[in-house]
């Protein structure tokens, strides 16, 4: 059983973004926020979804890359995360 306070505070989480639909096996970018001591700096990762897991605000998905070399690159991104700035599908 949830507790209607935190019911309320994950539904005005969830409300201030605005999230892409996009599903397993779509191509996206996602521009995110990296702070590095006092500097901050957004980098762009590109790759294809491989999974989408939890619901409301635990939302996760994970995206492959290919790297340098052929190596292969995983980034799990919570989803309602304040460091993603954008999510663009492309295809």
């Amino acid at each position: 059983m949830r507790n209607g306070y935190i019911d309320a505070f994950e539904a005005s989480q969830i409300a201030n973004k605005n999230i892409p639909e996009f599903r397993a096996g779509d191509t996206v970018r996602v521009a995110v926020e990296i702070k590095e001591g006092e500097k901050t700096r957004v980098q762009n990762f590109e790759g294809v979804v491989i999974a989408l897991k939890g619901e409301g605000v635990s939302n996760t998905f994970t995206i492959r890359k290919i790297g340098a070399n052929g190596v292969g690159v995983e980034r799990i991104f919570p989803l309602y995360s304040d460091s993603l700035k954008t999510i663009e599908v492309l295809r």
